[in-house]
């Protein structure tokens, strides 16, 4: 008797917990509900656990959201599909309440249920529960109920269907404006479940009502309904239903809307052919950047490589062309940031000519922003105008901006250009490299800022991989070891990091000659700091030289540290005797 109630012992005890005062236990019963479903038997679990979900009226947020959250996956603890419909009950309860974050995981758990519900079962249990839903008295039921249309609807008879279309354009009219924002955000979704006969005539007739709605929150979540509902609509009707009203928004009183038409206005393009795209959305597109509110500018700007992608370049040169000009010197910072980020893209679309003439000297400007993330985003994006223009040309225009760069106040900025000098150095050639930017890869490895000393050091091993051995030992090598002996601990912590870089790069030969006497030498530093960062050093040392090496100076080497006065050092180098006898 005693092993059938051990496991329902805990049993008890979760669904006491649930009733708990302390908001804690209640959580963690909820989540550990499939335990205690699985504990219970499929019948139990039907009949006893879910009932009791039901009249749970927790009042506490997060509680309700892991309930919402565990009953979209219950479908297996209720006896599969057959019985899914026992699970409606408590997530209608919760699509009623007042935490918007609750609902939505209710209105996904329905969904998620409803997808593989049997269809007499929806036709039965789901549909009468969206409409419930779409006729509650108040407002947060009908939200909830404009997320369910799109599983519903598809397995309804002829009669319901009808029914079910009739409900939703009530709901697009709804006296409060958040059930009409839900009807709007979700109309794509319907949209795509309705017969298309029904599609051109009543979905388009709810979405024009929709985009004359009074509230801008409204119809700026109809634009959003633009792409979707212009994807599923053929190229002619596109044209005569959606295109107008996206031509009409885009000159919309508030600039949310317009923003949103902005973010939008490219994925329409697709939908409605090239042709009306040069006709129609180009105008509009042109106006989104010279918009008088820098949100709206900022939008438009980050997709004006995007959109010259889907023109030719003769009109994208006519056309998007001088706005682009106009907003690299727009008043706000974040257009310029929003610009710089995507304008390389259309070195590329524009061709060889059109870059030198009328691009690069946009790019000049933009490296020469005042303002640090503009200048950030046109570096990053450097090697796209290389492919275009040519090495040669690069180096003459933009390389005194990028060499002025190289000690830009802002360190991120210095970081930038550090990352992008390996695929500079190997465009343009190590005589060339040497000329203009050899002494400034040194000079980083002396920053002030950490980030910046240590990209130096990866900069010089990528730099050795690029140009090979014989010109690291001569450009590279020497100058770093010179910099071992400087009297600040931190530029000689630098120098052991890029010896530990360089190392399996150039060597054995080299390593053993060159790069191991410093390291031993600076066993002997003052600062603890620095002796630990050779035991390391000489850790990564011993896969790289030669066996008697090891025995004969690194071994020698680590064991002296090993008796350092400092426990780190003692630590590091114990470590490295450790890899030797591995």
């Amino acid at each position: 008797m005693s092993m059938v109630e051990e496991p329902l012992y805990p049993i008890a005890v979760l669904i006491d917990e649930l009733k708990n005062d302390d908001i804690q236990l209640r959580l963690n019963s909820i989540r550990r509900l499939s335990t205690i479903a699985r504990a219970l038997g499929e019948e139990r679990t039907r009949k006893e656990l879910i009932p009791f979900l039901s009249e749970n009226n927790d009042d506490d947020d997060e509680v309700l959201l892991a309930m919402a959250e565990e009953l979209g996956v219950f479908i297996p603890y209720v006896g599969g599909v057959e019985h899914a419909r026992v699970l409606l009950p408590p997530l209608e309860t919760l699509c009623t309440v007042e935490e918007t974050c609750v609902r939505d995981k209710a209105v996904e758990s329905l969904c998620r249920i409803g997808s593989q519900m049997k269809e007499n079962h929806l036709v039965d249990s789901f549909v009468p529960l969206v409409k419930r839903l779409a006729a509650g008295e108040w407002f947060t039921a009908r939200v909830s109920s404009c997320g369910l249309f799109h599983i519903a609807y598809p397995s309804a008879p002829e009669m319901l269907k009808t029914e079910l279309r009739s409900i939703y354009n009530q709901l697009c009219q709804d006296d409060m404006p958040m059930v009409r924002r839900s009807a709007a955000s979700n109309l794509g979704k319907f949209a795509a479940t309705v017969e298309y006969t029904h599609l051109k005539s009543e979905i388009m007739q709810i979405f024009e009502n929709l985009t004359q709605d009074d509230q801008d929150t409204v119809r700026l979540l109809a634009v959003e309904g633009c792409a979707a509902l212009g994807k599923l609509l053929q190229p002619q009707d596109c044209i005569a239903n959606i295109l107008p009203v996206i031509v009409s928004f885009s000159q919309d009183k508030s600039w949310r809307v317009r923003y949103m038409v902005a973010n939008q206005l490219y994925e329409l393009c697709e939908a409605v052919g090239p042709e009306a795209t040069r006709t129609d959305l180009v105008p509009a597109y042109v106006r989104l950047l010279r918009d008088n509110e820098a949100e709206v500018r900022i939008a438009a700007a980050g997709k004006v490589t995007k959109f010259s992608r889907i023109l030719s370049p003769e009109f994208a040169t006519q056309h998007i062309l001088p706005c682009v000009k106009e907003l690299s010197s727009d008043s706000s910072q974040h257009v310029r940031s929003a610009l710089a980020s995507v304008i390389m893209g259309m070195a590329p679309v524009l061709g060889k000519d059109a870059t030198i003439e009328q691009l690069l000297p946009i790019f000049l400007s933009l490296l020469k922003d005042e303002f640090p993330d503009v200048r950030l985003n046109i570096i990053s994006k450097l090697d796209q105008v290389n492919q275009v223009i040519g090495i040669d040309l690069l180096s003459q225009s933009l390389l005194p901006a990028i060499v002025e760069l190289a000690e830009d106040r802002h360190w991120r900025v210095r970081l930038a250009i550090i990352e992008y000098i390996p695929l500079l150095a190997s465009q343009l050639g190590v005589g060339f490299f040497d000329d203009k930017l050899g002494a400034l890869c040194m000079q980083w490895l002396q920053d002030k800022v950490y980030s910046i000393r240590d990209a130096a050091a990866n900069n010089l091993k990528r730099l050795a991989e690029e140009f090979g051995r014989d010109w690291a030992m001569e450009h590279i090598i020497p100058q770093v070891l010179e910099m071992a002996t400087t009297s600040h601990y931190l530029y000689r912590m630098t120098v052991l990091r890029s010896i530990s870089l360089l190392a399996p790069v150039m060597g054995p030969e080299i390593t053993c000659s060159k790069l191991l006497p410093v390291v031993v030498n600076a066993s002997k530093d003052r600062v603890a700091n620095i002796r630990f960062n050779v035991a390391k050093v000489l850790q990564s040392f011993v896969p790289i030289v030669d066996k008697s090496v090891v025995e004969a100076t690194i071994r020698p080497c680590l064991v002296e540290l090993s008796e350092d006065p400092d426990v780190d050092v003692r630590y590091f180098a114990s470590q490295g005797l450790q890899s030797i006898d591995h």
